[in-house]
């Protein structure tokens, strides 16, 4: 079945604010509620549906990648292919309330059912930190980009701390379980609403949400468990990408204190202008200027292409304003749809400055009957450079 529009299931505009989505997507929570529609797989769908809404809305990236490529999330690794780069396809219920429960207050519905460490449930998975994520821009070439290209560039970053394991204790031991969430990481209360009663959660203070406090921190990396460095990181960017597409490689951004995942290196891609070749989508334009001899006798040039010179045959009588097409000499299509097409627009030029030898040649044409365009090539050309006033 085709996926619904995210920003419809939420019910809000292409341009809702991050606390628009927020405040829609808990709307929809809170109706949708499995312990609130127990047995009714209809609301339990809709739940999720939401959940991955959302999941890709609030994140400005997959928000700026949904909006261009809608579900398909663009070209392979670009987060795209299906949806299948969304954190919430296939999520489960755990997940979900893992991941979202701040939405509701800082926690999850554990007064409602089996999702929070209230008796009965199973108990609250730790939700593990994550190190902020880099963003760079990497300049290519035209030929870069109609080829693809593999980069390594030289980037400082937060690695973890080998000394201690990245968990900030002296020799990675050097720490205790916490005495206030009792190494749960979260300190938990139950609220009275019109709802009933709701059990909301918030990060212990003591240990911000690890379970456990250091004793003595390790020497190398001051307690943080991460350590600043330079790290070298080779990626590949496929052929076709555009200019302002981003590239996530997951991993590869800074570490987590004290543990945890790393964040990603965004690659945001900027194209360098071409001196000779003009891009339009996946087409490449190039301005040839022909003498009036080749435009009229015809005649054989060489032109730039992306790959490199190429020879065009000139027809005999070629007018401004005709446009030769290369077949496949263009841009690759980053979803698989083959090249563009290299667009050669003629344009004839004509001398401004001639010496008496040069201007007796042309004065004994201009009588000719050949010479002047009579009223149907008047109309054919302005016909052809119509398109240039529009």
């Amino acid at each position: 079945m085709e996926k619904r529009d995210y920003y419809e299931i939420l019910g809000v505009q292409k341009n809702a604010t991050s606390d628009e989505l927020k405040k829609a997507y808990r709307k929809m929570a809170l109706k949708y509620h499995p312990d609130k529609n127990p047995g009714d797989k209809e609301a339990e769908e809709k739940f999720k549906e939401a959940a991955e809404a959302y999941d890709v809305l609030s994140d400005p990236d997959k928000r700026a990648k949904y909006d261009q490529w809608g579900h398909s999330m663009g070209p392979s690794g670009f987060g795209g292919g299906g949806g299948g780069g969304f954190r919430a396809s296939g999520m489960s219920m755990e997940d979900i309330f893992s991941q979202f429960g701040d939405i509701f207050g800082g926690g999850s519905f554990g007064g409602f059912g089996g999702f929070g460490s209230a008796a009965g449930g199973s108990p609250r998975r730790r939700r593990q930190p994550k190190g902020s994520d880099l963003r760079i821009k990497v300049k290519l070439t035209l030929k870069e980009i109609a080829e693809g290209v593999t980069k390594k560039l030289k980037i400082p970053r937060y690695v973890k701390c080998e000394h201690c394991n990245g968990t900030g204790a002296k020799d990675g031991t050097a720490f205790q379980t916490c005495h206030r969430c009792h190494g749960s990481g979260v300190i938990e209360h139950v609220q009275q609403t019109f709802l009933g009663p709701m059990q909301s959660t918030a990060t212990c203070p003591d240990c911000n949400g690890e379970g456990k406090t250091i004793t003595q921190k390790c020497q190398y990396c001051g307690g943080e468990g991460i350590v600043r460095q330079e790290e070298v990181v080779e990626f590949s960017i496929p052929a076709g990408v555009t200019d302002g597409m981003t590239l996530s490689l997951k991993g590869k951004g800074n570490a987590a204190r004290h543990g945890g995942v790393n964040g990603d290196l965004l690659v945001v891609v900027e194209e360098i202008p071409d001196a000779e070749l003009i891009r339009d989508g996946n087409d490449v334009i190039y301005n040839l200027m022909l003498d009036i001899p080749t435009a009229a006798l015809g005649g054989s040039v060489e032109i730039p292409t992306i790959s490199g010179k190429a020879r065009v045959k000139i027809p005999a009588g070629t007018q401004p304003g005709k446009v030769l097409r290369l077949r496949g000499k263009g841009l690759p299509s980053t979803e698989g749809y083959g090249n563009g097409d290299e667009l050669v627009n003629i344009m004839v030029y004509i001398p401004e400055n001639l010496n008496d030898k040069e201007k007796e040649a042309i004065e004994s044409l201009r009588d000719q009957p050949n010479v002047k365009a009579d009223d149907s090539i008047k109309k054919r050309i302005f016909s052809r450079l119509r398109h240039i006033f529009e």
